[in-house]
């Protein structure tokens, strides 16, 4: 008989930038070592994940990380309550501050989560990607953080074109100082501050999906070269390759800084095939399907650490395998909306 574990999985909407959510799911409910209950998370009723009955057993409502910690834990009380969790899988990188902050409270419910420690996720926040780079000898880009407009016209260092970021999401790159003006007010309206500036490297991207034990050990690591990009940098299809230097980077990564959790690497390979790490992201991204394709179930692994099992380290992968993501309509009754909306359940 194999094991059944209640499963919490925010990231449930699949617009053009999607969550990671249906992604994480589908591995979930592809695991060979044991059966799931899915439990969403969402935080809007139009999140389509909420409505994929296939895959989604049932879902709840739950408050906006900007409400603060207390009101998140009042509601996954009563979500437990009700299901009886085993382990919630956050996806989202503005809600994992709070669960990084709830993670003993919801551990003593008996709720387990395998998340980065608060001091892997802040040091490898976008602002604090320079001393990264220093402290464990890794190359990254040029960056400011900037808190003001005005700030804009004091980088010397930063040469155009570079990169506007948001502190979580969003990024263009700008030629001149009125095309920053406009993505400094238009990404800091909606991600607030600090605005950080990147310098630009011209090369090829790449990304690295993967997973650390917390204890220095690389249990799975999958490079992909994007093959079609969105107009927000969103990888809507990708390849799995073989290159023992981005291998080599990821298991350093891991053995330095002993990460624990999913996690992806935005890299860049400039003209002298150096590798640069232009964002680190503390939990698994959309396009991890890919990862599960081609041998290595990342959230079965997940699931299986954060239990106590004991967890092999994956050892190989099939390379020249393509994820394409795709859009399709789902027909839903209006009451299952109206009952989402009100009631906060479905």
């Amino acid at each position: 008989m194999k094991k059944k574990y209640n499963i919490g999985v925010t990231g449930l909407n699949a617009i053009d930038s999607p969550g990671p959510g249906i992604a994480v799911i589908r591995g979930l409910r592809e695991a060979a070592s044991f059966d799931v209950r899915i439990i969403g998370l969402a935080y809007e009723s139009l999140e389509p994940g909420i409505y994929m009955h296939d895959h989604v057993d049932k879902t709840y409502h739950i408050p906006y990380p900007s409400t603060g910690t207390d009101l998140l834990l009042q509601r996954l009380e009563y979500v437990h309550q009700q299901e009886k969790l085993d382990l919630i899988i956050p996806n989202f990188d503005a809600e994992l501050y709070s669960f990084i902050k709830l993670s003993d409270q919801l551990n003593k419910l008996g709720i387990k989560i395998f998340l980065p420690t608060l001091k892997q996720f802040e040091e490898r926040q976008k602002f604090n990607l320079p001393d990264f780079g220093k402290k464990y000898d890794l190359f990254v880009p040029r960056s400011k953080p900037v808190f003001a407009v005005n700030d804009l016209y004091k980088l010397d260092e930063i040469d155009f074109p570079y990169l506007v970021k948001g502190k979580y999401y969003d990024a263009s790159i700008v030629y001149n100082t009125d095309q920053a003006k406009s993505a400094f007010n238009k990404i800091s309206a909606k991600w607030g501050l600090p605005i950080i500036i990147q310098e630009f490297i011209h090369g090829t991207e790449y990304n690295v999906t993967g997973l650390g034990d917390g204890k220095g050990n690389t249990i799975s690591a999958v490079p992909m070269r994007k093959q079609y990009i969105t107009d927000k940098g969103k990888a809507w299809g990708g390849i799995s390759i073989a290159d023992k230097d981005m291998l080599e980077l990821t298991d350093k990564f891991i053995s330095q800084t002993k990460w624990k959790g999913g996690f992806e690497l935005e890299l860049m390979k400039n003209s002298k095939n150096e590798f640069y790490i232009l964002e680190i992201n503390p939990r698994i991204p959309a396009w991890v399907y890919l990862a599960v394709g081609v041998g290595q179930n990342i959230p079965e692994a997940l699931v299986n650490l954060a239990m106590g099992e004991e967890v092999k380290p994956f050892t190989r992968f099939d390379v020249g395998k393509m994820f394409i993501r795709y859009a399709y309509d789902m027909i839903v009754d209006i009451k299952e909306f109206e009952q989402i909306s009100t009631v906060g359940e479905l």
